[in-house]
């Protein structure tokens, strides 16, 4: 009994980890995001962005039922290769993740033109482009 009680905490803690960006704040390779976001959009469940999140961890803004937490901070470049050459296809993949307001203020801004990272907190995500706010847990 105790066993089966462990394995079903062990598959509800998975589950509800399965639905933020903890453990993806750091970006990294498409590879690593896609089959989470097709997962989360197939799912239909509450996907919520918490914390640090950068780089291809924005493509989650792409997500169906998608939130953003007012404390979180989201920050934004240009898509680049292996060499961190950078790579139009990877900065528009970004970009198609974006509502048409923050694709405007991030090109317009030239975030997406370099390498060098730009913030935009949560609540600016929320309050300015239009992204649902996460519920209180």
């Amino acid at each position: 009994m105790r066993c089966l009680i462990g394995l079903l905490l062990l598959v509800v803690s998975s589950a509800s980890q399965a639905a933020t960006s903890q453990g993806y704040g750091m970006g990294g390779w498409i590879a690593k995001f896609q089959p989470v976001i097709d997962q989360a959009n197939a799912s239909g469940e509450l996907f919520r962005i918490q914390g640090h999140c950068q780089s291809n961890c924005t493509l989650f803004l792409g997500v169906r039922n998608v939130c953003v937490e007012r404390s979180a901070r989201l920050l934004f470049h240009s898509g680049h290769d292996r060499q961190r050459n950078l790579n139009a296809f990877s900065t528009k993949r970004m970009l198609s993740a974006y509502n048409p307001a923050l694709r405007q203020y991030v090109t317009g801004h030239h975030y997406m033109d370099t390498l060098d990272f730009h913030a935009i907190p949560g609540a600016q995500i929320i309050d300015r482009f239009g992204y649902r706010e996460c519920p209180r847990r």
